[in-house]
């Protein structure tokens, strides 16, 4: 699994974005990008669990994520069959035995908007328990994980209003997740490690979302020994991160970081001499049709 091509969205694919016109700031016309999001509908064993608001690029690994990250799912179940149907936008999860969710759920709908991340679910169930890899974060990976991810083709620069996820080891980014909320993005890459049988006891789980508690408590149960985010962090946050031993850095830009749980395991092994500061272009805040007008710069989403 180490050695796989990047798994990543297709910028280019018609599906994900839309051409719409309108205008700028001098009141000229333009054309820009937008992110089309679609509901999906999630069915567990024949129950109806929940609609999600999504890019739609992924439906079977959000489907095994969503169910994962909220305990629906355990590692260990025999899932049968993730069926989708793209006329209905409609995921099918059938597991070889009925779990103890389906008479307890009640449908739910999600917004893409970050505060609607979680429906429902006891995710703090067994947090506790969780016993996380003491692995070691060298900077020099963390530097040039930073710059490759600024550098991959993404939804986001194609047309914004996205969030992002990777999965990486070391300083190679290995599956790359967008979605309308970060969440989805978060679930995707839970679902794709899940059907991959992926190791996540060497893994390094990126975000650009903020470092909440229920960032800190997803990526527990996927069992990541190391978070890192572009972005700021929560007080409840760090406390879970530091509970369960997990390594969380954020704000990461350039040669800045800042590391709140975990780092007496960052080795500072590189050379700030030879560490470039981020570039304007790569900042992540305006899609490149804005660049033009309203600049590259400003505050990065949820920072």
């Amino acid at each position: 699994m180490e050695n796989a091509l990047l798994v990543q969205p297709n910028p280019a694919d018609p599906r994900l974005t839309r051409r719409v016109t309108g205008i700028d700031h001098t009141g000229a016309a333009v054309e820009a990008s937008v992110t089309v999001e679609r509901p999906l509908t999630l069915y567990l064993n024949g129950q109806e669990i929940v609609t999600m608001m999504t890019i739609l690029d992924r439906p079977e690994e959000l489907a095994l994520g969503y169910l994962l990250n909220q305990g629906m799912l355990r590692p260990g179940d025999d899932v049968t069959g993730v069926e989708y149907d793209d006329d209905l936008d409609v995921v099918v999860v059938r597991t070889a035995a009925r779990t103890n969710f389906e008479e307890k759920l009640k449908k739910k709908t999600l917004t893409s908007g970050c505060a609607q991340g979680t429906a429902f679910g006891d995710l703090l169930e067994g947090f506790s328990a969780v016993q996380l890899p003491r692995a070691e974060l060298r900077t020099s990976w963390l530097y040039r994980l930073l710059h490759r991810i600024n550098q991959l083709p993404t939804l986001y620069l194609e047309a914004g209003a996205i969030h992002g996820c990777a999965l990486c080891r070391q300083d190679q980014p290995l599956v790359y997740m967008e979605d309308v909320g970060r969440h989805n993005a978060v679930d995707k890459i839970a679902g794709w490690m899940f059907r991959e049988h992926c190791d996540p006891a060497d893994k390094i789980f990126y975000t650009t979302g903020r470092l909440t508690s229920e960032m800190v408590i997803k990526t527990v149960r996927m069992g990541i020994p190391i978070l890192v985010s572009r972005s700021g962090f929560t007080a409840w946050g760090v406390e879970l991160a530091r509970q369960a031993g997990l390594t969380v850095v954020g704000r990461c830009k350039g040669k800045r970081f800042l590391a709140l749980a975990g780092e007496e395991r960052i080795v500072f092994d590189a050379d700030l001499r030879y560490v470039e500061e981020e570039s304007a272009k790569h900042w992540r805040k305006n899609s490149r049709e804005a660049e033009g007008s309203a600049g590259p710069g400003g505050q990065d989403p949820e920072a």
